[in-house]
């Protein structure tokens, strides 16, 4: 797991490009809101609400719902105040595994945020305890097929298990009996969105600036430019459509 403070540093330090590289996370937004169940929540509470993607179409869907967002990122949170700023939405500075919060909901949520914690369970419970009786928990987090292309071609180059952070994201079965352990009605829908690339160099570039930080292998100095090169002649050979997956699972209980 990517310690926090890599992550909080991360996407605080490419706040302002986030938007621009995030279309993973801006489809993953619309289908959690797609499958939200008609009806109305009067409190929302977002977790890991970034630049404000996710809460802008929850402001929109839910527009007589109280809502609050949280992100570990005061980067982050600024520029989601800024774009919603005419919204009445309730933004906080915070750790969304240390926060604690003083009221219940009848919707916690999250786009693509969850793969970032430490410890899942130990989450669900902690948000199960803040919803009212019948709310329903609502996320999507990316699976560890996130990136399989750039995985492979990297255990190529060097002929031994060396991969990015996103091969130890949570499988799906993992995720299914951590929810039922906490939550009624479950359910872990798949998804998987694919992007094509120039160079294994665009590629990482999208990966940094949308925050995702999955390249990341924990060595210092690792990505030099010869070996994105040799990688890259790599992925090319073993992928000619030169396609970056996405793998995305969305998540459902009911309290």
């Amino acid at each position: 797991m990517v310690k926090k403070t890599v992550i909080k540093n991360n996407f605080s330090r490419n706040a302002e490009s986030y938007d621009k590289y995030s279309s993973v996370q801006r489809n993953s937004a619309r289908k959690l809101i797609s499958i939200l169940p008609v009806g109305e929540f009067k409190k929302i509470l977002d977790i890991g609400c970034g630049t404000g993607l996710y809460t802008g179409f929850l402001r929109e869907r839910f527009r007589s719902s109280n809502i609050k967002a949280l992100d570990i990122s005061r980067e982050m949170i600024e520029i989601a105040k800024d774009k919603l700023r005419e919204s009445s939405i309730e933004f906080v500075v915070g750790d969304a595994e240390k926060a604690k919060f003083s009221e219940n909901y009848d919707l916690i949520t999250s786009n693509a945020s969850f793969q970032w914690f430490d410890d899942l369970g130990k989450v669900l419970r902690l948000y199960k305890k803040l919803l009212n009786e019948k709310g329903i928990m609502l996320f999507s987090i990316f699976g560890p097929r996130t990136f399989y292309e750039l995985n492979e071609s990297l255990r190529t180059l060097f002929g031994k298990d060396i991969a990015t952070s996103s091969s130890g994201f949570i499988e799906k079965p993992e995720i299914k009996n951590i929810l039922e352990r906490h939550f009624a009605n479950v359910s872990v829908d798949e998804e998987i969105y694919e992007e094509k690339h120039n160079s294994v160099k665009e590629l990482l570039q999208k990966i940094k600036y949308s925050g995702i930080r999955g390249y990341g292998t924990g060595r210092k100095g690792f990505w030099t430019s010869q070996i994105i090169g040799k990688l890259d002649c790599i992925y090319k050979e073993r992928f000619p459509s030169r396609t970056a997956t996405y793998q995305v699972f969305f998540c459902r209980g009911e309290k």
